[in-house]
């Protein structure tokens, strides 16, 4: 897949940092020596947990270069290393990792998630959130769209692009019987949008990526775009201003270990 793009990412900050910002909120530490933020993206979440825990050594992590550097340019003064979510291992255990919309990407949660909560150190933190909206018409078009002529061929099986989540209960029983405390609750997010184009550029940066990386030429991405933004307008219609409400259901676990 092709890398990020963090200057189309970075067009929705505030609305991709108010997720990350409640989780946050609901992290049950008052301080903390050693925090990761696992898939940092361009460090909008990063600057969060640095004003949180400003004592703390705070650890960005992600494997695009793109978005490390845009990070890095942000925060000068935190580390941030290239590193992939599905095996990373700290040097040393972390009071906190911080996971805000990253590990969708990231398949077999039933091993994944209890490994990082391993990781931790005694009384440490796992916080995750995850868009959960694989069934939303944004989601569900995607796929529609791939599934035909001419997209189908390159782009393969459509509902094999992202990882399936579990259900929140299923995270709950992954972690309870080893944590502390485990808390878990969902969002819907109702995002005010311009129009029909501004969700697909929300979108494009995100969801449709691994859509639009397997086409191989301009002319089928732009054909892509225009059929999907076609369904988007219909799927969300103007309201009363003329705006367009864009739903987005997302996963909120914070889970605590045992203190040693």
């Amino acid at each position: 897949m092709a890398d990020w793009n963090p200057a189309l990412y970075r067009r929705f900050e505030d609305e991709r940092t108010r997720p990350a910002d409640e989780l946050l909120a609901r992290v049950p530490l008052a301080q903390a020596t050693h925090v990761v933020d696992l898939g940092c993206g361009p460090g909008n979440s990063t600057e969060l947990l640095v004003r949180r825990f400003p004592q703390a050594q705070v650890t960005g992590i992600d494997t695009s270069e793109a978005m490390l550097a845009s990070a890095r340019e942000r925060l000068p003064g935190t580390a941030f290393e290239r590193g992939d979510i599905a095996t990373w291992v700290p040097a040393v255990a972390p009071d906190l990792i911080y996971a805000n919309a990253a590990l969708q990407w990231v398949a077999g949660h039933e091993t994944l998630v209890p490994r990082l909560f391993s990781l931790l150190a005694p009384g440490g933190v796992l916080a995750i959130q995850m868009p959960d909206n694989r069934q939303e018409p944004s989601h569900r078009l995607m796929r529609a769209v791939a599934g035909e002529a001419p997209w189908r061929e390159p782009i393969g099986d459509a509902d094999a692009v992202r990882t399936e989540l579990a259900t929140i209960a299923g995270y709950y029983d992954m972690l309870a019987r080893d944590a502390a405390s485990v808390d878990v609750w969902h969002t819907v997010y109702q995002h005010v949008m311009p129009s029909a184009g501004s969700i697909v550029d929300w979108l494009r940066s995100t969801g449709l990526r691994p859509f639009l990386d397997a086409l191989p030429d301009d002319a089928l991405r732009a054909g892509f775009l225009a059929e999907y933004e076609r369904r988007i307008a219909e799927a969300y219609p103007e309201r009363s201003d003329g705006k367009r409400l864009l739903a987005f259901p997302r996963m909120f676990i914070v889970a605590q270990r045992r203190p040693a």
